[in-house]
This record gives structure tokens, C-alpha cells and sequence, in this order.
């Protein structure tokens, strides 16, 4: 098969996942992985297959950021973004966005759409791919709903990467660019089904790249391939 791909789009992602990749490159030289973020294809991207569904929090996803959580505890809504500057505290919120899901109550383009209005609006930052990238496939959504499959998330503690806080420390003005930050967040998912209210649970962790510009909101950047610790 070709090398690239043949969707007009993909040329656009790529440019996007690299002007990313570029703005975080400067204080995560260390990331392990990004160098994949950077070169991978947008078709792979786009088309890596999701087995588990990590999407769709509640809205009020403070409740879920700590401690256990169980799949019949919440209401399932689509994921909002909360009104912070915090790096860390975005993307707790974002973790639990993204490892919550509820195919009885909307659909996976519904479910999308959410999970856009968290990105960044500056394009050149953006890497929608990587977030589509951790929803179920249109097909594998359509089994998930026939179940009744659901899921909560609950988040055990986020932070900065060791190599983005040495980086950082070692050249501070260089955030100052993208304002993009890199945060480490770990928790676990809780997953249920029609004729199986308890379901079960996983751990999770991912990092996430964080736009944390002095005079907005944060706003999530991307999800990175790779965890870095």
C-alpha cells in the first residue's frame, strides 16, 4: 500500500500533529514516543482500532476525579470542559472525558462532537486525530450500544512528567511559545453492560497534551502515543 494517505485531510492532520508535536517538543525532549507522534501516518491514526470506548464524563466530572467510582453511580452526558488554568487539573478532567463512554444515552458522533469542544481552538495546535483515535469504530459503537455498554472513570492523580518539569526548569521562557504542557494522569474505568450492572474495572493512564494560554481557559491539545512517567 501506499505510504500516505489518499484523504485530502490527511495532509492537514499531519501538519497539525506536527506543529503540536513541535510546540511540545520544546520542553518534552525527553518524551519517549514522540517522535511516533510526530511521523506517524494520519491513516493509522484515524484508523487504530479502539477496543475499549474511553469517552463521554459527566459534565460535573469533579465528582469522578478521585477515588473509586461505579458505573451506576453517575449520570451520562456528554463531557464539558471545565473553567480552569490549571494544567493538571484540565487534564484530569480531559482523562475522565476520554475513559467514559454511554452508548445508551447518545451516539458516537454526538460523542465527538463533545470530545471536540475540548480542543484547543488554535488550529496549528490541535490534533483532533489523536482524540478520535480513542473512540470505538463506528461498527465496534454499534455492538457496544446493542449491550447497553457503559462506562465511568475515576481518576487517581495526574502531574507533569519528570522530563517536562526538568525541561522546563533547565529553559523556562521556552513554554511560552505554545503554552502546551504535557500531564501524566492515572485512574481507573469502570466498564458495564446489560445483564451485568457490575461490570468491571481497568487501570488507565495516558498523557495528554494541555494548552494553558495566561488568558483563557485550557483547552486539550492532543493525546500523546506514548505515557511518559
Amino acid at each position: 500500500m501506499p505510504a500516505h494517505s489518499a484523504n485530502p485531510g490527511g495532509a492537514s492532520r499531519v501538519r497539525r500533529r506536527a506543529l503540536l508535536g513541535t510546540a511540545v517538543l520544546v520542553v518534552l525532549v525527553a518524551l519517549a514516543g514522540l517522535a511516533a507522534y510526530l511521523t506517524r501516518d494520519s491513516r493509522e491514526t484515524s484508523n487504530s482500532p479502539a477496543t475499549q470506548a474511553h469517552s463521554a464524563a459527566p459534565s460535573s466530572s469533579a465528582a469522578s476525579l478521585s477515588g473509586s467510582s461505579s458505573p451506576s453511580a453517575h449520570q451520562h452526558v456528554l463531557p464539558v470542559p471545565p473553567e480552569t488554568r490549571d494544567p493538571v487539573v484540565f487534564g484530569k478532567a480531559a482523562a475522565v472525558a476520554l475513559w467514559s463512554y454511554d452508548t445508551r444515552t447518545y451516539s458516537r458522533a454526538e460523542l465527538l462532537a463533545a470530545l471536540h469542544g475540548w480542543l484547543t481552538s488554535e488550529s496549528r495546535y490541535s490534533d483532533a486525530a489523536s482524540v478520535d483515535a480513542v473512540v470505538p469504530s463506528a461498527v465496534l459503537w454499534k455492538e457496544m450500544a446493542a449491550n447497553g455498554q457503559f462506562a465511568t472513570a475515576a481518576v487517581n492523580e495526574g502531574h507533569f512528567p519528570d522530563s517536562f518539569t526538568q525541561a522546563l526548569q533547565a529553559d523556562p521562557g521556552t513554554i511560552t511559545q505554545a503554552y502546551v504542557y504535557a500531564v501524566t494522569v492515572s485512574g481507573k474505568q469502570s466498564i458495564a453492560w446489560n445483564g451485568s450492572p457490575a461490570g468491571g474495572a481497568e487501570s488507565r493512564v495516558t498523557t495528554l497534551a494541555v494548552q494553558c494560554r495566561p488568558s483563557r481557559s485550557c483547552a486539550l491539545a492532543g493525546v500523546m502515543p506514548s505515557v511518559a512517567p
